[in-house]
């Protein structure tokens, strides 16, 4: 039936997205919600898009060639989609549509004024808005004219705009499709838009009003700038009121019109105080009604509010579930381990499972809740101290949460949660036979675990898998593994303080660390290097990996030249190293043994800008410049009053430094290690599973928590649809910039440097590695990626072990991301580069190609060309 095809809005609610599209099924939802008014009007359903679509098969040809483009291309896609939007326009609505649709204006009242507004399927959706990206015409008048704009509104659908978000976020054009809603018109005193949850920091608790004069048009399209008001508990927290010189108001006959403001109202308020709380009370109404933060479009009509939109707002970064009403602070784990990105649900739990501290996971990210200890005065300076010394953006953001009045309440002392900040302390001998005796421990206990694990399947291997992670943590655990650790970082520590106290030498233990021994990542670089003395003389075997795409080129080496050399060469690399990757604390991430071209940029690179003996050539320089300063740091300190005391300190704390430092690369390996021994065998058990038809893909298991997995081998029944969901949800959350601090009420709190000594238009980080150095910005966000020449400065978001291969080749290193013991910093130390981190949005502020000077030591960056 026709009918069908036209449905009333009192008909429809957000269960009918697929009928009636994004926006028809949330304003069918307000449509019932108590005390909340939305405008008459009715939807043109999917199906007549679709009998619409079916009138032209040319259409398929050209979505066909749109899925094959690029979604940077866009010129083409500029050209494609205007030719399905010239189609789509072309073609009559059929006589029985056009005749359902004016009986349904006819209703409502022919003449009336209307506004036409686009609806498509993918729209309005938890995980992406899609907003304004297809068509809303207001103020259409008569039944020709709407019919008109109804085919408008379908051919919008492919706005180059549309098209683009859609290849950018992996949706298919063809599961798209459009509605149509016509809703009689309100001509306001006001409009606006009001947020229930404050955009910019997140926060729950504020919501905020955007609102000018006439439709809210003048807004949305950036005529005028708003008036803001902030609310918090039923109270105006903030105002700005603007100059609203412009207005867009209806004209009588149809359309909208640009008018001036008289010079007496434009700094008046669009809304009252009053009027202001009782909006927000309407959208807490509806927030709770759709069960998330909303966006809402509003007008002001004869003192009552009329709800012409609501959409969720996609970019507020989640927060992690409590089940208490308590107040929450959450430091996050990505940015100490340098891994901003989203983790895959396997990933996420798997880490939770072998984590030393409970974890709470929001956004595919992990956080750790630190209010107990924010919260006994005895703990909080513990805590503020390592956080500050470790990233002081961290620092910054906590103490900026303690500043909001009684957001963390006072606690006598830390009760259970858990000992102040920095572990164990370090009270241990200066023996590097400790370290030797820590390998050795660990090494033993991952070959137990390769060994006991591949007798282990099904059921079995989870219960196993249990047990081995309370090993896993025993290790880690190990108060000698703890002591050593801290060991390295507080001598650290104490040579930066003390020989700036007494030399006025900022970050001395940086050149004092130089090829500082038994460190596991930066031993990784150095061994790169020798993979590429191998490959070097054998021009074949350099033309072959320069056309490497297959990841099975190992076994296609050993035809060539100097290509069996080569295989193994790179097979022993991976033997001891092919369990990192790029994002490691993620299990599900491909490590180097099963992406080993990851690493062919890196070996080319290698083998063109060095010369053979590279890697040892460099250790050493690194060893003797260390000895150099440790000797002038000596000879100096000897010159000052009580200067023999002072010297025999530096000297304990130099051979203190020397003998751990490097060992704080050495559990992150171990516990790499330990993720791919884990890994494999929760393959095979998937594997199992698609073989047994219960599993589509093995990689579906990355959806599923360790928990999840457990039940579905038990059960062999798997939920699909789960697995989908799970799968739209880490789409969304890669969007997401993950806070270094988060509160229950959603705040997302980023902190600042408060630092007034650098160059005005310099980007501010934390000094981690001293020196300054100047040169060419590469701005890398893929390792595989990689295209360096030597002397190029990294540019990037964050770096974890793996990718200190790429540290050998470039002069200095610029990170988002970072704190001074975390990976990046130590190795950066390791080599002698010159490296800021923890630089707020540096990908973005420094072009690829710019020169810029990098002050390893005072922790800024220079922008010179």
């Amino acid at each position: 039936m026709i009918e069908q095809c036209v449905w009333d809005l009192q008909e429809v609610d957000e269960t009918q997205v697929a009928f009636v599209g994004g926006k028809g099924a949330h304003l069918g939802g307000l449509s019932r919600i108590e005390g909340i008014r939305v405008p008459t009007g009715f939807c043109v359903t999917t199906d007549a898009f679709r009998r619409i679509m079916a009138e032209a098969p040319s259409i398929e040809d050209r979505l066909d060639q749109l899925s094959r483009l690029n979604p940077d291309d866009r010129e083409a896609i500029r050209t494609l989609s205007a030719q399905i939007r010239r189609t789509i326009e072309g073609i009559a609505i059929p006589d029985d549509l056009a005749a359902a649709i004016t009986r349904a204006l006819a209703r409502l009242g022919e003449q009336a004024a209307y506004a036409v507004r686009s609806s498509a399927t993918a729209e309005d959706l938890p995980t992406a808005s899609f907003a304004g990206q297809q068509d809303t015409y207001l103020n259409v008048v008569g039944p020709a004219a709407i019919l008109q704009h109804v085919s408008r509104c379908w051919a919008s659908l492919f706005t180059e705009r549309a098209v683009t978000y859609r290849q950018r976020n992996g949706i298919d054009h063809r599961t798209v499709h459009m509605a149509v809603v016509v809703q009689q018109m309100v001509f306001p005193h006001a409009a606006g838009i009001l947020f229930t949850a404050d955009p910019v920091t997140g926060n729950r608790k504020v919501a905020t009003v955007d609102a000018g004069f006439g439709l809210g048009e003048a807004l949305v399209s950036g005529l005028v700038n708003p008036d803001v008001f902030k609310v918090r508990h039923g109270e105006v927290v903030a105002k700005a009121i603007a100059a609203k010189q412009h207005a867009v108001h209806a004209l009588p006959t149809g359309g909208t019109q640009e008018v001036a403001i008289d010079s007496q109202r434009q700094e008046q308020p669009a809304l009252t105080d009053a009027q202001v709380v009782r909006l927000v009370q309407l959208g807490r109404r509806i927030e709770a009604h759709f069960g998330s933060p909303q966006d809402i479009e509003w007008c002001l009509v004869d003192d009552g509010f009329q709800i012409v939109q609501s959409r969720p707002i996609t970019t507020l970064f989640p927060i992690p579930e409590t089940g208490d009403q308590e107040n929450h602070v959450y430091v996050s784990v990505g940015h100490g381990q340098m891994m901003t990105d989203a983790m895959k649900p396997l990933g996420l739990s798997m880490w939770q499972l072998t984590a030393m501290v409970p974890m709470h996971e929001a956004g595919g990210r992990l956080f750790v809740d630190v209010t107990r200890r924010l919260a006994s005065p005895a703990s909080r300076a513990g805590l503020l101290d390592v956080m500050g010394r470790g990233d002081p953006l961290i620092r910054d953001a906590l103490e900026t949460v303690l500043d909001h009045d009684d957001f963390v309440p006072s606690l006598p002392d830390a009760g259970p949660g858990g000992p102040p900040a920095g572990g164990a302390s370090a009270s241990v001998e200066t023996d590097p036979a400790i370290v030797t005796e820590l390998i050795e421990r660990s090494q033993v206990s991952i070959g137990a675990l390769e060994r006991d694990i591949r007798s282990k399947t099904g059921a079995a291997l989870f219960d196993y898998l249990l047990e081995a992670f309370e090993e896993h943590k025993r290790v880690l655990g190990d108060p000698l593994n703890l002591q050593a650790i801290m060991a390295g970082m507080e001598a650290t520590w104490w040579l930066n303080d003390k020989l700036q106290e007494w030399l006025g030498e900022k970050n001395a233990a940086d050149t004092l660390t130089l090829s500082a021994p038994d460190n596991v990542t930066s031993e990784m670089g150095l061994a790169l290097l020798d993979v590429a003395d191998v490959i070097r003389p054998q021009p074949e075997v350099v033309a072959f990996l320069q056309g490497v795409e297959d990841e099975g080129f190992l076994d296609e080496l050993t035809k060539l030249a100097g290509g069996t050399e080569a295989r193994d060469a790179i097979e022993s690399y991976l033997d001891r190293y092919g369990m990192r990757c790029v994002g490691e604390i993620d299990i599900t991430r491909p490590r180097w043994r099963e992406r080993p071209t990851t690493l062919v940029p890196v070996i080319l690179d290698n083998v063109r800008i060095f010369e053979p003996g590279a890697a040892e050539r460099r250790f050493e320089e690194g060893r003797q410049k260390a000895q150099k300063k440790e000797q002038d740091v000596l000879s100096r300190l000897r010159a000052l009053p009580d200067g023999d005391r002072k010297a025999d300190e530096a000297k304990r704390m130099i051979d203190r430094v020397r003998t751990f430092i490097g060992y704080r690369e050495y559990p992150k390996y171990g516990i790499v290690s330990r993720y791919f021994v884990y890994k494999q065998a929760l393959l095979e058990e998937a594997e199992r599973l698609v073989q047994a038809n219960v599993l589509p893909e093995k990689e579906d298991i990355f959806y599923l928590t360790f928990q999840e997995f457990h039940h579905v081998v038990r059960s062999n029944q798997v939920d699909d649809q789960l697995i989908q969901q799970r799968k739209d949800a880490f789409r969304s959350y890669h969007a997401l910039t993950p806070p270094r601090v988060l509160t229950s009420d959603g705040e997302a709190v980023t902190g600042a440097y408060r630092r007034d000594d650098v160059p005005a238009g310099a980007l501010i980080g934390l000094p981690v590695s001293a020196g300054t150095i100047e040169g060419r910005a590469r701005v890398i966000l893929d390792m595989a990626e990689a295209d360096l020449e030597a002397g190029d400065i990294l540019v990037t978001t964050f770096t974890d072990p793996s990718w200190s291969p790429l540290f050998v080749g470039i002069a200095g290193l610029v990170t988002e991301v970072g704190g001074l013991m975390t990976h990046g910093a130590v190795i950066a130390r390791e080599y002698g580069l010159p490296a800021v981190v923890g630089v707020e949005q540096a990908t973005r502020l420094i072009r690829d190609g710019q020169r810029i000077r990098v002050h390893g030591t005072d922790g800024y960056i220079e922008i010179l060309a």
